[in-house]
């Protein structure tokens, strides 16, 4: 089974070298690497997003197995839909999914749906699949496109994912995929977000999934990041840190509507 490319030349370059370029000018070679539960990383065209995403990738520790969570903007397919097998492809080359994980994130919950039509047209797992190639060739990765669910089912399926990755004898890294506020001016995208955000700092994904519901913030990807928070509450997870926040704006030099963006990271505690 194979997944090809929806949004190379459009989100990010299409040519290997011209890919490669862009993400190793947002890299920051040097930096301590912080070995980390999940991050969570923007899924906009790399122009506008890349630098943040950048940021995160570098500052934290890359193992070979990473889950990528990400929302369904098409609402296609199943709502808990990973992606069984095969192989993904970018401008970089092919990526391996991880059918061992796969298998065992299967027996650990029965929410998971095997499905590819979920994730045919979907850009926010694609668009961090470079990244984490140019940090760890030898990736696999475990592609989940999220799609609308109650609460508590999210919580339920956080739960099983923090279950499946304590009982694999390996590291296992959680990306969740999201951007910020959608077309609001500057300043209201950052007071909105900052809401959310300290949600996320306080690892609280019920107070997260509530106040962006209840302030109509338009975060799209926050059923992931709920999974996300959860998994790495149950792996043991003290705080998540926010590496920087910014917008489309700051690109564009126009804040009277922008997309907010945040890279976050959910450190793994340091051993007493």
């Amino acid at each position: 089974m194979e997944r090809h490319p929806a949004v190379a030349g459009q989100f990010y370059p299409g040519s290997s070298t011209a890919l490669r370029e862009m993400i190793e000018g947002f890299l920051s070679p040097g930096v301590v690497e912080t070995p980390a539960f999940g991050v969570i990383s923007p899924h906009a065209g790399y122009p506008y997003s890349g630098a943040i995403a950048g940021e995160v990738f570098s500052r934290v520790r890359i193992p070979k197995r990473i889950l990528i969570l990400g929302p369904n903007h098409h609402g296609y397919g199943h709502p808990a839909a990973i992606f069984p097998s095969g192989v993904w492809h970018t401008p970089l080359g092919p990526v391996s999914v991880d059918g061992e994980l796969v298998g065992h994130l299967l027996k650990k919950s029965s929410r998971f749906e095997p499905d590819k039509i979920s994730h045919q047209f979907e850009h926010s797992i694609e668009v961090q699949i470079p990244f984490l190639q140019v940090r760890r060739p030898d990736l696999l990765i475990v592609p989940i496109c999220v799609g609308s669910m109650p609460l508590e089912e999210l919580i339920e399926i956080g739960e099983q994912i923090g279950e499946a990755i304590a009982s694999f004898p390996e590291e296992i890294l959680l990306v969740a995929s999201t951007d910020m506020t959608h077309y609001a001016a500057g300043a209201q995208a950052r007071k909105q977000d900052m809401r959310a955000i300290e949600k996320i700092k306080n690892l609280d994904p019920r107070g997260l999934f509530k106040i962006v519901r209840e302030e109509k913030i338009s975060m799209c990807g926050v059923l992931p990041v709920v999974i996300m928070l959860k998994a790495a509450l149950k792996l043991g997870a003290k705080e998540a840190v926010l590496v920087h926040y910014g917008n489309s704006g700051d690109i564009t030099g126009d804040q009277s509507q922008v997309v907010g963006y945040a890279g976050m990271i959910v450190p793994r505690p340091e051993k007493d």
